[in-house]
């Protein structure tokens, strides 16, 4: 069957497309109904008479095949772009079919809505990755927001508040995702599991042993406060390196934390220095409470080596490694009456929770309560200037305001003479 005739229009007067503003419009004669098309995006100016309704019938009307089947509403081009690229996001991620359909309808319904109408190509763009993360947060899929927006090239903060608009505007309802989830997705885009020309071999790893080695160092650190109020990411990506020198130790140790991030391929959050440091200071705890590791005198390097050790037996070094406030306060006290009765005594009671010969305790052998980080190093506040006596004298003069006046009126009586007096001024 020969293709439809596709002639350009002669038009009397200049006509443009209502959908993309082209001037570009030809005469398609599709199955020898002509149609006026628009030949940049397809819109439909005008359909053929293709059909007819069961009411047109009888007078032997012809209606338009949009009238015919109530097809009255065209797609943008907008829409039919956001429509595609949420299949192919969907399809790029390898999600189920119901996946899609699911995230199709949450694009359509945040596409019709006010709040997106107006904004730039940029969030329309990231309005598709939203759709599709919320679709696999609810259907508890291991996605993250950093690998939609490497997907998508977004920015990990526009995204971010797109996302919360999204859920805002549509009352969507999203959980949590767990943390040991989220640890196997995120060590997913690593790329040491195999050998490669960029990766040399001792610093390829399984990929099993890796992840249920990081899984327990994530646990240690829920276990000390360390995950409570932090984004889990640099948690994450300190355990997985940390997991990744401690399974190898040998060839590891002098390859830094840049270093290991950028051939996982990785980004390097800024806290996540700060994660690493308290995840070795646990560790130093736990290590000194081990005699043979005490001999060995391990620091924040060598420790790595007996990660595996520490972590077979973490909850009893936990508890040995840290007391509650109850316990540390009967401690000192016990220990300020001793030093005054006998220092010598005070000396060897020191010596005995692991402290050198000379008398003085090591900071990291010493017991404090385990407490989140944030109060036992607690942000300075800015000190307020004190009140100069002049300002803290009362003279009597002070302007007090009308509610602070119905505050002292007990009586009704009281009541009613206060109202007289605001009814004269």
């Amino acid at each position: 069957m020969a293709g439809p005739v596709r002639r350009v229009l002669k038009m009397s007067g200049p006509r443009k497309c209502p959908d993309c503003g082209s001037s570009d419009i030809v005469d398609d004669a599709h199955y020898a109904q002509n149609q006026l098309v628009c030949a940049d995006c397809g819109f439909v100016l005008t359909e053929g008479l293709l059909t007819t309704t069961f009411q047109d019938e009888e007078h032997l009307q012809e209606v338009t095949y949009s009238r015919s089947t109530g097809q009255n509403e065209q797609l943008s081009r907008c829409t039919q772009r956001g429509i595609k690229r949420v299949q192919d996001l969907c399809k790029v991620l390898r999600l189920p079919a119901v996946f899609e359909d699911t995230a199709l309808s949450y694009f359509q319904r945040a596409i019709k809505h006010p709040s997106f109408h107006l904004v730039r190509l940029e969030k329309k763009e990231i309005l598709v990755g939203c759709c599709v993360f919320v679709t696999c947060r609810q259907h508890n899929w291991p996605l993250t927001m950093g690998t939609i927006c490497s997907l998508l090239y977004a920015d990990k903060e526009l995204f971010a508040s797109v996302y919360l608009a999204v859920l805002k505007e549509l009352e969507l309802d999203v959980p949590a995702l767990s943390l040991m989830d989220l640890v196997k997705t995120h060590l997913n885009s690593f790329k040491l599991f195999q050998s490669s020309a960029s990766i040399p071999a001792r610093f390829a790893e399984d990929k099993d042993k890796m992840v249920a080695r990081t899984i327990q160092i994530v646990e240690l650190a829920s276990e000390t406060w360390l995950v409570t109020g932090r984004h889990p990411i640099p948690i994450v990506t300190a355990a997985a390196y940390l997991a990744w020198q401690s399974l190898q130790p040998a060839g590891r140790l002098s390859c830094p934390f840049p270093r290991f991030c950028k051939l996982a391929g990785t980004d390097l959050p800024p806290p996540a220095h700060l994660r690493l440091k308290e995840l070795n200071d646990i560790l130093l705890r736990m290590a000194s409470q081990l005699a043979w590791l005490r001999v060995l005198q391990v620091d924040k390097k060598t420790v790595v080596k007996h990660i595996g050790d520490l972590l077979q037996h973490r909850h009893f070094l936990v508890k040995s490694s840290f007391s509650s406030g109850d316990a540390e306060a009967s401690s000192a006290t016990a220990a300020g009456q001793g030093s005054e009765s006998s220092p010598r005594v005070a000396g060897c009671a020191g010596q005995a929770e692991g402290c050198p010969p000379g008398g003085k305790q090591k900071s990291s052998t010493g017991q404090r309560p385990l407490l989140p980080p944030c109060l036992l190093n607690p942000r300075k506040r800015l000190r307020t200037a004190a009140p100069s006596p002049a300002e803290q004298a009362i003279t009597g003069d002070e302007a007090i305001s009308d509610s602070e006046i119905e505050q002292y009126l007990r009586s009704q009586e009281e009541m009613r003479e206060f109202r007289k007096a605001q009814a004269r001024h």
